[in-house]
């Protein structure tokens, strides 16, 4: 589907804001994300790449939102949101991607916590993006490429985001949330069974720190032979020291499958202010035990991100990653990143 087709869907959205009753009120509202970047991009082992690229630093994407005050502090809220690809004009991260694959969900929320159902973003990938440096980049961070599309040979399944999926969240208290996530297979092929996961985050201060289990075992992209689950398991942190912030993060995946394997992934980073914007760096060390072999994915990634507004920036990063018995790949990228 193109562009158009957001259009059309927007465009009788917007009339309803100036219609009156809640809606006039500023409940519905469309917002969104444009990424692009042109460079030399080149992961281990593959050839090297030329090229004008969407979403390298954030997956670009439109939403629309709202929310609905129901009085006695209840609401309604929805998002429905689409990925892009600027470079080519297409909707979806990849050709066949769901319209609506970054959110797509209505929620009931009050004193007693928030419950969405739908299509909700995964509390895993949550947690990965806050505690690095280089947020949710599929381009340029190690910690969310080594977790969510590993070259180890070590399979990662289940997406960023779990189709037909209940998700609730606790009221915080004192600075801990905790987030609970089921799904049913509704006859989904290839499916074990549901999928689940419980995610905890606690702010204080400086202090940040995460904790997340992740049970897939439906709607999972290329399974192994003999495939039942897969597991994972992530500990994170991050501390802000005021001249720099430091990230943490430690995830084990274990497949469950007629030949089991499991890997350990570890990251750190730096972000470091500096005037109008932040250096950034993160590296990453993915060892995979594949059962008949090991193998070791080792990336590194250094920006510079420039502040020109509180909405744009234009940035510039250089990665490295290496890979057992590949070549390595080095990349060099600038780009501008918009948010509306």
């Amino acid at each position: 589907m193109k562009i158009i087709h957001i259009v059309r869907l927007v465009v009788p959205l917007l009339l309803c804001v100036g219609a009156g009753g809640s809606v006039a009120q500023g409940s519905v509202r469309m917002q969104g994300l444009v990424d692009m970047s042109v460079g030399s991009f080149q992961d281990a082992g593959r050839p090297r790449l030329r090229e004008a690229a969407s979403g390298k630093l954030t997956t670009s994407y439109i939403s629309i939102s709202g929310t609905e005050d129901l009085g006695g502090a209840m609401h309604i809220d929805f998002a429905l949101a689409q990925f892009l690809r600027l470079d080519t004009g297409t909707n979806g991260r990849f050709n066949g991607d769901s319209f609506f694959a970054r959110d797509a969900y209505v929620s009931l929320r009050g004193g007693w916590g928030g419950l969405r159902l739908g299509r909700n973003t995964t509390p895993l990938f949550v947690a990965t993006l806050v505690f690095n440096a280089f947020g949710d980049s599929f381009g340029f961070s190690p910690a969310i490429r080594q977790v969510f599309i590993p070259s180890t040979g070590q399979p990662f399944l289940g997406d960023t985001g779990w189709n037909n999926s209940i998700r609730y969240a606790a009221p915080g208290v004192g600075g801990l949330t905790l987030v609970a996530t089921v799904n049913a297979a509704e006859g989904s092929a290839g499916s074990t069974g549901r999928n689940a996961s419980l995610g905890a985050l606690y702010f204080s201060g400086p202090l940040g720190a995460g904790a997340t289990w992740q049970q897939v075992k439906n709607g999972a992209f290329g399974v192994p032979a003999g495939w039942k689950s897969q597991d994972a398991l992530q500990a994170a942190g991050s501390y802000d020291f005021g001249p720099m912030k430091g990230f943490v993060q430690y995830t084990r995946v274990t497949t469950d499958a007629l030949q089991s394997t499991d890997a350990d992934i570890y990251s750190v980073g730096l972000a470091v202010p500096v005037r109008q914007g932040r250096f950034v760096v993160q590296y990453g060390h993915a060892s995979a035990d594949l059962g008949v072999a090991t193998s070791t994915n080792r990336t590194l990634s250094a920006g510079y991100l420039h502040g020109l507004s509180k909405r744009t920036e234009l940035y510039g990063v250089l990665m490295t990653d290496r890979l057992t018995a590949r070549s390595t790949g080095n990349s060099a990228a600038a780009g501008v990143r918009h948010s509306f």
